[in-house]
């Protein structure tokens, strides 16, 4: 009798167990997770209760409310992986997350790391399955790590959970095109969130900056044909003679007064950098080149470095290199180094970067360029594919337990009042209290000491956000560096774009194109690379040398398997955007 009650008594508490336990996806508000995988303490609720709704007050419909009652406060916390910049506080410190702990009642422990340590500990992560937190924010996650997690079950289908998301789901209901950027290939599913900051700076970013004191005195020394003073201000467009005159007069007399012929840089950049690059030189010979050399023409992937008007390019700067009138220190300086030497005495003639202010002392002295006019007539600028989406923010693991709760609390990141507090800081540090007359957030006065950046950087996690038109138009202002350059963007660069060509958005791949992508992409871009600089900084390239590198694009690099799997992705793309 006495082992039979112990078996009873068993089977109930197993019975009872299950009830409590039973998992659901999106859709389903009634859902709970596995007994299994529940980490914390809380006392299990009563019987015939649901745990998130009846106990824990779960609720995500009302944006003002939060998301769980009290109860839910003390008993439910996660457990988030971040790596971080090094000038931010520790997240957990940041009054932005107490913040937002204040309106939603889910409890957020946050585990920093640097970048560095990140990127050493991910593969760790995500091979530990005993120990990993909930989700990972700034995750980086490429398509590939997507697919590979997805299909081990690693990940949570996040698109399951858009009945606990209103504002993520109302963005991919009226932004079909970033939903498209981010579903799986392999089972159209979404797997991360993204962040959005659309203010239309990504795709040109590069600027002709002209040392005005320094043409001035070319003009009257006679140095420079067909320009005069007054044509010195901002959208001067140059032929590629007239620049040409300039940087040698620059190179051959002591333009900054020190005594020196030597110290001049007449023009100089950062070689593939992300910004500040050589691609613009470029536009000078018709292509809208870029980092990728891959650009979308009329629908079509199109490399730049198959085109016969590259190498004419290349043989033209690098004359332009021999000749000592782009530094050669642009081919090996950092950012940081590049920037570090536009401060103090001038020493750059001209210039790449997208704004002045952040290299020189004196910008004024500086006026924008539109893109030089080359020898053959042409005028325009690169087509940057660096993107204003980013995929792959944040990831949620399947050891979650209430990956609803966590997903209803991150997106209230998605509102625009919430972005522009975690991308440049709170209210109360960042903003005033009082909203302008537009109910506008308010930029308070900067302490005393600090910079914009200081503060934006110890306040602000970045990350998932939303920032499109709507905010810049009801919620947030521009900073007035961004609506500088986005003012001589629409002045100097997006007159230039031709209307047929445009940047990558994010593509999704499968797992045979990864494939592709993986056994041959590193090779041709470091093919690419070798050849280009060797070229630039040893007097150009020779039609043999021309006509064997199209021959190993189409060979051993396999260039046309390349180009073929980003076509049909991007025919994928453009097809589901109709």
């Amino acid at each position: 009798m006495k082992q039979m009650k112990k078996w009873l008594l068993i089977l109930l508490a197993i019975a009872a167990a299950v009830t409590l336990t039973a998992c659901s996806g999106g859709g389903n508000n009634t859902a709970t997770a596995p007994a299994a995988e529940k980490k914390d303490t809380a006392a299990a609720p009563a019987a015939g209760e649901n745990a998130l709704t009846d106990t824990y007050g779960f609720q995500w419909k009302d944006p003002a409310a939060p998301i769980l009652n009290a109860e839910g406060a003390k008993n439910i916390s996660f457990r988030v992986y971040s790596s971080k910049n090094a000038s931010a506080l520790d997240y957990n410190d940041m009054k932005i997350m107490s913040d937002l702990f204040a309106q939603t009642n889910v409890q957020v422990n946050w585990e920093n790391v640097s970048e560095s340590v990140y990127s050493q500990q991910k593969n760790l992560i995500f091979g530990n399955a005993d120990n990993r937190p909930d989700a990972i924010y700034h995750a980086g996650m490429g398509a590939g790590e997507i697919i590979k997690y997805a299909k081990r079950k690693v990940l949570v289908p996040i698109s399951d959970y858009l009945d606990y998301m209103p504002n993520f789901s109302k963005l991919l209901s009226e932004r079909p095109d970033i939903k498209n950027q981010l579903l799986n290939v392999e089972d159209g599913k979404i797997y991360s969130l993204p962040r959005i900051e659309e203010m239309g700076l990504l795709q040109s970013p590069n600027l002709l900056f002209l040392n005005v004191a320094w043409t001035k005195a070319a003009i009257e020394a006679g140095a420079v044909s067909d320009l005069t003073a007054d044509q010195l201000v901002d959208g001067l467009a140059l032929k590629s003679t007239q620049l040409e005159e300039l940087l040698k007069y620059f190179h051959d007399n002591d333009m900054n007064g020190n005594g020196k012929t030597d110290d001049e840089r007449p023009l100089s950049f950062v070689y593939n950098n992300w910004q500040g690059n050589q691609c613009d030189l470029y536009g000078m010979f018709g292509l809208n080149d870029n980092l990728e050399h891959r650009v979308i023409i009329d629908g079509k992937v199109t490399y730049t470095i198959q085109d016969e008007r590259f190498k004419e390019a290349t043989n033209f700067l690098a004359k332009w290199i021999d000749d000592g009138l782009i530094d050669k220190v642009s081919f090996e300086q950092s950012q940081d180094n590049f920037l570090a030497n536009g401060k103090g005495m001038e020493l750059y003639g001209a210039f790449y970067w997208w704004e002045s202010e952040t290299v020189v002392s004196n910008p004024d002295n500086y006026i924008v360029c539109s893109p030089l006019i080359g020898p053959n007539g042409d005028q325009t600028i690169c087509v940057s594919n660096n993107p204003e989406v980013s995929t792959g923010e944040l990831i949620l693991f399947s050891t979650c337990k209430y990956p609803e709760v966590l997903l209803a609390y991150f997106d209230r990141y998605y509102d625009p009042m919430i972005s522009a507090q975690i991308n440049y800081g709170p209210i109360g540090i960042v903003y005033e209290e009082a909203l302008d007359e537009k109910g506008m957030l308010v930029q308070k006065p900067l302490p005393e000491g600090v910079t914009t950046d200081e503060l934006r950087l110890q306040n602000a996690p970045l990350g998932i956000i939303y920032l499109g038109e709507y905010a810049w138009n009801n919620v947030v202002h521009m900073e007035p560096r961004a609506q500088l350059r986005l003012e001589r963007l629409q002045q100097c660069a997006k007159p230039f774009v031709p209307a047929n060509v445009i940047p990558f958005p994010n593509l999704q791949f499968t797992l045979e194109e990864l494939n592709t992508l993986s056994n041959y992409e590193t090779n041709l871009n470091d093919y690419v690379r070798t050849n280009l600089i060797k070229w630039l900084l040893k007097g150009g390239v020779s039609d043999d040398a021309w006509t064997a590198f199209q021959n190993d694009l189409n060979g051993k690099v396999n260039l046309p398997g390349i180009q073929k799997v980003y076509q049909d992705a991007y025919d994928r793309y453009a097809t589901a955007n109709k």
